[in-house]
């Protein structure tokens, strides 16, 4: 089993800044994607950002040029660093953590959330 434990959100002004982590712990052998998701009232869960085990990193055209994505593979960590946030990015961020077991399973785990309030 692996735990993924989140951490960052809050409430913060237009134009503010949030930085939020993911740790993920347990009976791993190897992580290989780890990504965000978003998902606001009465919309779909959405794609935010993705990095690979070798450091490619995709995002959503919404957030582009003011989310950054980074991990640190010694510690199986996930960052999302949130500058120039908008009212519209107001959502529960989840992380998301694609690997191997160590029993050599493939899964995909959660984080529980965190919640990103940006007030206008």
């Amino acid at each position: 089993q692996v735990q993924l434990v989140e951490s960052g959100g809050g409430l913060v002004q237009a134009g503010g800044s949030l930085r939020l982590s993911c740790a993920a712990s347990g009976s791993i052998f190897r992580i290989n994607s780890m990504g965000w998701y978003r998902q606001a009232p009465g919309k779909q869960r959405e794609l935010v950002a993705l990095i690979s085990s070798g450091g490619s990193t995709n995002y959503a055209d919404s957030v582009k040029g003011r989310f950054t994505i980074s991990r640190d593979n010694s510690k199986n960590t996930v960052f999302l660093q949130m500058d120039s946030l908008k009212p519209e990015d107001t959502a529960v961020y989840y992380c998301n953590v694609r690997g191997v077991y160590s029993d050599r399973r493939a899964f995909v785990d959660w984080g529980q959330g965190t919640q990103v309030t940006v007030s206008s």
